[in-house]
């Protein structure tokens, strides 16, 4: 559902990032740093991405971390392939481990002017209950996480009779009651590569890493940085020496403590990565090295024992851990659109008014189990 949202404009200053300079040239958003101009002094989330440390590594391995002129678009008046974004909307609310108006209101704005430019944006919300389908697989799912839910702060940024964020016109706000942004997110990619775009997904979250192809590539705001990073499949070669594909397989064999998963190494501690990583280069997947577990010898007898008694639990963590490609969500044609991009600057203005200079003690998100 798209619509403008008609606001007043608030006598508030903006970000430097859309202040317009007379004096400096129009700079090329393809060369430009990506530069976080309200510098975060933020820790990283436990919830988000692999430490930030292994994300440098990768980072600097391969060069340009806010991706080449090709990944861009190409050069000036060459064909450029359009991309769609999809904005985790609750994953960039945190500074640090605390959920943050102001944190939010910083990444986005930087987003929207040094990230996406025109391309079609679409934001997503976790649904009510998102968690309930793998908490029944496995009831350690998250369960020593505080969960918080947005109770006034959500209000704010979505219009309710249009369904757009923060006013800026033609972004789809999509939220699915029973199911998780990450779910969501995961089928109307698989729709939007149907249209033969590319996929950029804005996300600390490294659940998304298992959607990485030549197609899709991360945003990630990098605290430490300062600025929105390209992760791509390339970052993942240079992190992880194994494909994207394998990246389910891998957590689903060392386990993901934020998310209460617990791997392979919790009953057998000689099985680490570096003993996952060998066997998925030759097996390909989990399934294929569990099948073949069980019918001939894949490694040393404390790897095919693991394998062979603890089947079943990886099996389940395979089931909490994929992300759901069949939600009841379906993908509209204007939601593709080119974006406007005129009001951005009054929009983010709005966005800071509503702050008024500091979090408002009475939007608070309250806990959750």
């Amino acid at each position: 559902m798209l619509a403008s949202a008609t606001t007043h404009r608030p006598t508030l200053s903006l970000p430097r990032h859309f202040l317009p300079s007379s004096t400096s040239p129009t700079p090329n958003p393809i060369q430009e740093t990506v530069r976080f101009e309200r510098i975060l002094s933020c820790s990283t989330n436990p919830a988000v991405l692999s430490s930030r440390d292994d994300l440098s590594v990768a980072f600097h391995r391969t060069g340009d971390v806010r991706g080449s002129g090709k990944e861009r678009g190409g050069e000036r008046g060459g064909k450029r392939r359009r991309r769609a974004f999809f904005v985790d909307v609750n994953s960039i609310y945190y500074k640090g481990q605390v959920p943050s108006l102001r944190a939010f209101a910083d990444w986005i704005s930087m987003f929207f002017d040094k990230v996406s430019f025109d391309d079609p944006v679409i934001a997503v919300i976790d649904g009510e209950g998102g968690n309930e389908y793998r908490r029944q697989l496995l009831p350690s799912y998250k369960a020593h996480r505080n969960m918080y839910s947005p109770v006034r702060i959500i209000p704010k940024l979505v219009c309710p009779n249009t369904g757009s964020i923060l006013v800026w016109d033609m972004i789809q706000v999509v939220k699915v009651e029973g199911h998780e942004a990450d779910d969501v997110v995961a089928t109307l990619i698989t729709q939007v590569l149907e249209g033969r775009l590319k996929v950029v997904i804005a996300s600390r979250d490294k659940d998304f890493k298992q959607l990485i192809s030549e197609d899709v590539q991360l945003a990630i705001p990098m605290e430490n940085l300062g600025r929105w990073s390209f992760y791509t499949k390339k970052h993942y070669l240079a992190q992880y020496q194994c494909d994207p594909g394998s990246d389910l397989s891998l957590r689903c064999i060392i386990g993901d403590e934020a998310d209460g998963v617990s791997g392979i190494q919790t009953f057998v501690p000689a099985f680490g990565r570096n003993t996952a990583l060998k066997l998925l280069k030759k097996h390909g997947s989990l399934e294929s090295l569990l099948k073949t577990a069980a019918v001939r010898t894949v490694g040393k007898p404390y790897v095919q024992d693991a394998l062979i008694q603890y089947a079943d639990h990886l099996r389940k963590n395979y089931q909490v851990l994929s992300l759901k490609r069949d939600i009841d969500v379906h993908l509209q044609d204007e939601w593709l659109l080119e974006r406007e991009t005129c009001n951005d600057s009054y929009a983010v203005s709005n966005l800071y008014g509503m702050l008024g200079g500091h979090e408002n003690p009475n939007d608070r998100w309250t806990y959750q189990r």
